[in-house]
């Protein structure tokens, strides 16, 4: 117990759990926004309770991976199957090894690990929810009169919890990578700091997911540009299954960018509303 103290109590550790907060902060704007589409298919007395729900699925499942992580990292060395092609921008030779020599990408084509299928089938489930989501709300806006048809809690709770295990291995190994058990003296110090950064995450996220869910729901604008987010992060999450690396920042950047510009517009409209 005192030696777990110890490490905890170190000036890098304490550095570790915020840096590790606020990345796990960043990276869960893409639940959050998911959430919210979601949560806005429900009835209004519904949507709270699905939003703490998802959120608490969502803590349950990165901290029994957390649990798990011997486990958890056997999926980015575990090769399913080699495609016959290399990926168009995977240019770092990726290996794996699977009871044996490492497999060279540039020579055998591109391994498809465990982690990397369920990056892909995640990106797809993504584009495939949010381009029907698209064309939902165009057919809503051209149609008028029936009252509005809500989706029934448990089918939503079910896409809520699949896409929660897409962006928690991706937060657990982001986790992993930034708390390397060999600069500490016992395994339990790198584990609580970790489960305490989701911890903290979510607890922000449930802060403001409220707010937004009612904020992407109450403008139709703002909620076609966050189903345009999901399809973007869709295309990073397969292109990142085929080894094809995209700077997070570049996506983050023009994900902010995109919304300060529809903030504007939507500043700019209420002025006009105000001056009629």
């Amino acid at each position: 117990m005192t030696e777990i103290l110890a490490d905890l109590l170190r000036t890098s550790s304490i550095l570790a759990l915020v840096t590790l907060a606020v990345l796990e902060i960043v990276l869960g704007i893409d639940n959050v926004v998911f959430l919210a589409i979601l949560s806005g298919k429900l009835p209004p007395e519904q949507q709270a309770k699905a939003r703490r729900l998802g959120l608490g699925l969502a803590a349950l499942g990165r901290i029994l991976l957390l649990f798990a992580i011997s486990w958890v990292i056997t999926l980015d060395k575990t090769v399913l199957f080699t495609l016959p092609f290399e990926a168009p921008g995977a240019h770092e030779t990726a290996a794996a090894v699977v009871d044996g020599p490492a497999v060279d990408k540039a020579a055998s084509g591109t391994p498809i690990t465990a982690k990397d299928l369920v990056l892909i089938l995640g990106g797809l489930f993504l584009l495939g929810k949010a381009t029907w989501e698209i064309g939902h709300q165009l057919e809503g806006h051209q149609q008028s009169g029936p009252k509005k048809a809500y989706a029934s809690f448990g089918a939503v709770l079910a896409q809520i919890f699949l896409i929660d295990m897409v962006f928690s291995l991706d937060s657990v190994l982001t986790a992993v990578g930034m708390v390397p058990a060999s600069e500490y003296r016992t395994t339990w110090a790198p584990l609580i700091i970790m489960i305490t950064a989701v911890l903290l995450a979510i607890g922000v996220m449930l802060l403001f997911s409220g707010p937004i869910s009612n904020f992407v729901n109450r403008h139709p604008s703002v909620k076609m540009l966050a189903l345009a987010f999901l399809i973007l992060i869709g295309v990073v999450l397969i292109a990142e299954g085929f080894h094809t690396h995209i700077p997070r920042g570049y996506i983050y950047s023009s994900m902010a960018f995109s919304l300060l510009v529809e903030m504007l517009n939507l500043r700019a409209s209420r002025g006009k509303v105000g001056k009629h």
